[in-house]
C-alpha cells in the first residue's frame, strides 16, 4: 500500500537544495559516458526498499548472481523498509555519502534529487526508444522524466482500477461501466439489490486525492495539468477542476455507503467490505488485488473484475492515462561506479530477474513489458499491469507529485468535498492560495 510522503519530502528538499552546490550546483554536472564498458571490479554501495521479509532477499540474491558473473565486484547493500528508507535517505544526503545506486518515489521526491544535481542523468541509455529503455513501458520512464531527460530506472510497476465482484454484476446484469454516468447509474442497481455500492474509506486522507488525481487526468489537458503541479508554472484556472470535483462529490453521494461519513472510515474498512460480499466494488491499487481477493475470500470465489475508474461521455483531457507510479532507482552522478551501476540495473531488469519479482514470494509486478504473466500473478494483476504500461500517462499520486503545501491543501480539501463542508470553488481557491505561497 502506497504510503504518502510529503512530510518528509519536505525536509528532504531543503537537504537537497542545500547540498546542489556540492554535486554541481547551478552548473551541471558533467555528463558521464553510461554507455561505455564498465570496469567489472570494486564495490557497488545500493540503497533499496527491501528490507524484512519476504522482500530483503530479492537485491541479496540479485548481488550474488552478478558477483558469480563477475568476482571482482563486490556489494554494500543497505536495506531499508518503507517507512525507514526515508530517515535514511535524508541522513545519506545530508552526510554527502548517498550510494551508488539509490530507491525513489516518482513525483516531487524524485524531483528533489534531479534538481539538486544528485541523479544521474540516464536518457542516453533508458530513454524510450533505446535498447533498454525499450523493454519498459513508456509510461514507467515517463514517470521519472524530467525537462525531456530521464532518471531513474523503473523496477515495479502500480496503478489504480475499480475491483468489482464479477458474480454480482452478472446476477445484477451490469456490465463494467464504460463512462462515469454509467458507472453512477449501476450505482441504484447495487443499492437496490442491498449492497453497498462502492465501498469508500477516507479516514486516511489519500483515498479521496486517488480519485481526484484519476478525474482531473481526464478533465485537464496533461500539459496543463502537469504544469499545474509545479508552483512555478501552475495557474490552476482550467474548469476541469470544478467539473472533477463536482464529479467526485457525486460519486460520495450516490455511490457509497458511508457518505458524508466517509472521512471516519479506514480504507482497509472499504477494502473488506468487497472482500466479504457486501460491497460491489472497491476503487484499489494493483498491489492491492491479491488482499482484498485473498484465498478462502468471499470475493475469491465470485471472482474479482477490475475496470478503469471511467471518464466522463465529455471529458476534455486524457482518458487513456492512468493514475498510479512506478518506484525506482536513481543512480549518483559522483559515483566512481556510475557504468558499472548501470550494468547492474540491467542485469536487475532482465526478463528473468524481472520474472522473479513478480513472482511469489516478491509479488512485486515488474515494470518491464511482458514479464507479469499467469505463470507468476493472478489474472487481475496481469491485466492491471498491461493496462499500465500500455497507458498513455502514468499520472503520479496528487500527494507526491506536487509540493508539500500544495498537497496538504488538496488533502484539506479532498476530505472537505467528502463532508460536504465546501464547494468545489472553494476547494480550489484554497489550493491556489498554497500554491502562490509555495512560488
Amino acid at each position: 500500500m502506497r504510503k504518502s510522503t510529503h512530510i518528509l519530502t519536505a525536509l528532504l528538499a531543503g537537504t537537497a537544495l542545500a547540498l546542489t552546490g556540492c554535486a554541481g550546483g547551478s552548473e551541471p554536472v558533467a555528463q558521464l559516458d553510461l554507455q561505455k564498458e564498465p570496469e567489472y571490479s570494486g564495490t557497488l554501495s545500493i540503497l533499496t526498499k527491501f528490507g524484512g521479509d519476504p522482500l530483503e532477499p530479492y537485491f541479496e540474491d540479485l548481488a550474488e548472481e552478478y558477483t558469480k558473473l563477475h568476482p571482482d565486484v563486490s556489494f554494500e547493500l543497505i536495506q531499508e523498509t518503507d517507512q525507514s528508507i526515508k530517515d535514511k535517505t535524508k541522513t545519506l544526503t545530508a552526510s554527502q555519502a548517498l550510494p551508488d545506486i539509490y530507491f525513489t518515489w516518482a513525483g516531487n521526491w524524485a524531483n528533489n534529487f534531479i534538481d539538486g544535481g544528485l541523479a544521474a542523468d540516464l536518457t542516453p541509455v533508458i530513454a524510450p526508444g533505446t535498447d533498454w529503455g525499450s523493454t519498459f513501458g513508456e509510461s514507467s520512464l515517463k514517470a521519472f522524466e524530467r525537462n525531456g531527460k530521464f532518471f531513474a530506472v523503473p523496477l515495479y510497476n502500480n496503478g489504480k482500477f475499480m475491483g468489482y465482484n464479477q458474480k454480482v454484476f452478472k446476477e445484477l446484469g451490469l456490465n463494467p461501466p464504460s463512462t462515469f454516468e454509467e458507472l453512477i447509474s449501476s450505482c441504484s442497481v447495487l443499492k437496490d439489490a442491498g449492497y453497498e455500492p462502492i465501498a469508500f474509506g477516507n479516514k486516511d486522507g489519500w483515498p479521496g486525492l486517488h480519485y481526484l488525481q484519476q478525474l482531473f487526468a481526464y478533465e485537464v489537458p496533461t500539459e496543463e495539468l502537469e504544469a499545474d503541479f509545479d508552483p512555478k508554472t501552475a495557474k490552476l484556472e482550467n474548469q476541469g477542476y470544478i467539473r472533477a470535483m463536482e464529479q467526485f462529490t457525486e460519486l460520495i453521494n450516490e455511490c457509497t455507503g458511508s457518505g458524508k461519513d466517509s472521512n471516519g472510515v479506514l480504507y482497509t474498512t472499504a477494502q473488506q467490505a468487497l472482500a466479504t460480499g457486501t460491497a460491489g466494488m472497491y476503487y484499489q491499487e494493483v498491489l492491492e488485488f491479491d488482499t482484498t481477493a485473498s484465498e478462502g475470500s468471499q470475493l475469491k470465489n465470485d471472482g474479482l473484475g477490475i475496470f478503469k475508474l471511467p471518464a466522463s461521455a465529455a471529458a476534455k483531457g486524457d482518458t487513456k492515462a492512468i493514475e498510479g507510479s512506478p518506484e525506482g532507482y536513481l543512480i549518483n552522478p559522483k559515483s566512481e561506479n556510475a557504468a558499472l551501476a548501470v550494468d547492474f540495473m540491467k542485469f536487475a531488469t532482465s526478463k528473468e530477474n524481472a520474472t522473479k519479482l513478480s513472482s511469489p514470494p516478491y509479488g512485486q509486478p515488474s515494470a518491464v513489458k511482458g514479464v507479469v504473466s499467469e505463470q507468476n500473478s493472478t489474472g487481475p494483476v496481469v491485466e492491471g499491469i498491461k493496462q499500465v504500461n500500455d497507458a498513455s500517462e502514468a499520472i503520479i499520486w496528487l500527494d507526491s507529485v506536487t509540493v508539500p503545501d500544495v498537497a496538504d491543501a488538496w488533502l484539506a480539501g479532498g476530505e472537505a468535498l467528502v463532508a460536504g463542508t465546501q464547494s468545489p470553488q472553494q476547494v480550489l481557491d484554497a489550493v491556489r492560495s498554497a500554491s502562490s505561497a509555495a512560488k
